[in-house]
């Protein structure tokens, strides 16, 4: 996949869909596979048209949107799909203020987009009372086709970023995995912990992700995998929490066990695969107390992930 960020760099007819794609989840999988398909047989270029910041961190910089994925994750997943082109503008407050004809013709002139699919509640533009008329209107009059997209369902309900989201903060990972069309990831660099685990038989990682803006799962205890440097991949589980027994007014921190693994990841980048949730974090009366939850959560990660 080719990222294009600025006009005039591609020179052949393509059909597009536009919008931020956080999470890539199944519907804009089924969104983008069907556009690769229709470019396919029309002899085209097939494109995704996104940015590179969230639009809404841009005209609010204080709100609190926690992504599903970062700019790197989102467009390794674009290329993962075929997806010819990425088309990647910057959103900043001058940008927001082209209208919707402006923008569609923008598409046109610069980036040789000759058909556009809509998604079916995907508004744009500075006046976002438009819809899907006035767009296929603006369409005909700059020579792009706009085509209105289908919604997308699963047997768990219709696929949207800000339900993954609310799946993932309540700790719903089996959910929030269907909806996204595959399971849930986090990169961080492993950093030294308190080494309680170690004295408990379960030496932890203890991860300190790499974007700040990434989502992290609910407060909980997960089944997990961990894939390595080396590209090796481990079983684990993981907890997400403020350790309430030892200390319980602590920041959040995410400790990882994995069961076939020994040596010193001090320092190294590894990616954590959240497979299920299992329980909620809980005080215990003892270290022994802890002990014994410990080796009752590593059988029940072990069940899971066999």
């Amino acid at each position: 996949m080719i990222i294009v960020r600025h006009p005039h760099e591609i020179d052949q007819p393509t059909i597009a869909t536009i919008g931020m794609f956080d999470g890539v989840h199944a519907g804009h999988r089924s969104l983008l596979q069907h556009i690769k398909h229709s470019a396919a047989s029309r002899g085209v270029a097939s494109a995704v048209i996104t940015f590179a910041k969230h639009p809404r961190l841009v005209l609010n910089p204080n709100t609190h949107l926690q992504l599903l994925t970062t700019y790197d994750e989102r467009m390794q997943l674009l290329a993962d799909i075929g997806i010819d082109y990425a088309i990647v503008f910057d959103f900043t407050p001058e940008f927001a203020q082209l209208s919707a004809q402006q923008f569609i013709t923008t598409l046109h002139n610069d980036y040789h987009i000759e058909g556009l699919y809509i998604g079916y509640d995907h508004r744009f533009g500075h006046n976002r009372s438009e819809g899907f008329a006035e767009y296929q209107a603006y369409g005909k009059q700059a020579g792009i086709e706009v085509v209105e997209a289908l919604p997308f369902d699963t047997p768990v309900g219709t696929p949207s970023s800000s339900a993954i989201r609310k799946a993932l903060a309540t700790g719903n990972i089996e959910q929030a995995n269907k909806l996204l069309g595959y399971e849930y990831t986090l990169t961080g660099i492993v950093v030294e912990g308190h080494q309680l685990g170690r004295e408990l038989g379960y030496p932890t990682a203890n991860i300190a992700p790499n974007n700040p803006l990434k989502l992290l799962p609910g407060i909980g205890v997960y089944a997990v995998r961990a894939t390595l440097p080396d590209g090796s991949m481990h079983n684990g589980m993981m907890n997400i929490g403020r350790r309430p027994t030892v200390n319980g007014n602590e920041d959040i921190t995410l400790e990882t066990h994995l069961f076939d693994f020994t040596g010193n990841l001090y320092g190294k980048t590894i990616t954590i695969t959240f497979v299920a949730f299992m329980r909620n974090e809980e005080r215990y009366t003892s270290l022994a107390a802890l002990q014994q939850a410990l080796a009752n959560d590593a059988l029940r990660a072990l069940e899971i992930l066999r």
